[in-house]
């Protein structure tokens, strides 16, 4: 038998086009939701290798579409429910529109359908695309309120490089941009290892701005404990992650594989240990390739983290 057998039908999923079957909205109409998956294909990618990373949001639709009729069943990631009664559930608003050559038309519509989201208070779950796409992100938040951010960046690479191949907003420089936003007062990055494009001044740069460092070995060797301790009460929480910084034997899904990355169950945890001190206020899962995946598995534990991170919003919103 060389066929693979459709396990979608085993557990009843029905045909959907959107993120676990979710009612699919639109950003700039009218929405009643905790949190909304938005695609974004593409903000700023490197002209040397181009979008790369655009199929990534419809491929982790896909993994998730065997579960579209399971949301009401026990998810051991969450002790409950995905959405328990008395929580508003998640919604799909589809792609942002996307140009190969105009960068800043890309960035101007990533920010514009944020801050769409955000005047409703639907947390943005942006889900891409390659890691520049937290730029006009974090650059939304600042201007849909006064508030001050804190954020968590759980990636294989720190993204402190002021310019890479002559451009200032690609995604070597993400956490380099983000410094420099009068809303953003803290920068807590974990999951770093081996090497990446930062010189060794850009990580001394990071530094001095102020910048909290936990690497991969420090996980694998403390825990997340002390992560978590250096997030502060209640803080606005902005949460970039690059799936990088996994193990690729979790996500074989992306370009910059590292060996020593996180495993599932420490980005599980630290997700909700940081959903337990702070208020989450918007997420990316950026750098998605689904043409180098492996059997699908990469955007399995990426869509099982997406829908964790769902639950995590919904139940904030209930307290």
């Amino acid at each position: 038998m060389t066929d693979k057998p459709d396990l979608a039908a085993l557990f009843g999923a029905a045909d959907t086009d959107s993120f676990l079957g979710l009612k699919k909205s639109d950003p700039f109409g009218e929405i009643t939701a905790s949190s909304a998956f938005l695609g974004v294909p593409c903000a700023t990618p490197y002209r040397s290798v181009g979008a790369y990373a655009r199929n990534g949001p419809q491929s982790v639709r896909d993994a998730a579409a065997s579960l579209t009729s399971n949301l009401d069943r026990y998810n051991f990631d969450l002790d409950g429910v995905t959405f328990p009664e008395g929580c508003l559930a998640a919604v799909d608003c589809g792609d942002v529109g996307w140009d190969e050559q105009d960068f800043e038309s890309n960035r101007a519509g990533i920010k514009q359908a944020v801050s769409a989201l955000c005047h409703q208070n639907v947390i943005p779950i942006c889900v891409g695309g390659d890691d520049s796409i937290p730029i006009p992100m974090i650059e939304a938040l600042g201007e849909a309120s006064d508030k001050k951010f804190t954020i968590l960046q759980i990636d294989a690479h720190i993204d402190w490089r002021d310019s890479h191949m002559d451009e200032r907003y690609g995604l070597s420089s993400t956490m380099r941009r983000a410094s420099e936003m009068a809303h953003i007062s803290t920068i807590i990055q974990v999951g770093a290892r081996g090497i990446g494009s930062a010189h060794p001044d850009d990580y001394r740069d990071a530094l001095e701005w102020g910048v909290q460092f936990f690497s991969a070995q420090h996980i694998h060797e403390n825990g997340i404990a002390q992560v978590t301790d250096s997030i502060e009460p209640d803080c606005n929480l902005i949460i970039c992650f690059d799936i990088d910084a996994l193990d690729p034997a979790f996500t074989p899904n992306t370009i910059g594989r590292a060996p020593g990355g996180l495993t599932y169950t420490q980005a599980l945890s630290l997700l909700k240990a940081a959903s337990g001190k702070s208020k989450i206020c918007a997420v990316d899962f950026a750098e998605i390739m689904p043409e180098v995946d492996i059997d699908g598995i990469g955007a399995l534990t990426v869509s099982r983290l997406i829908t964790a991170v769902m639950g995590l919003i919904a139940r904030q919103q209930l307290v």
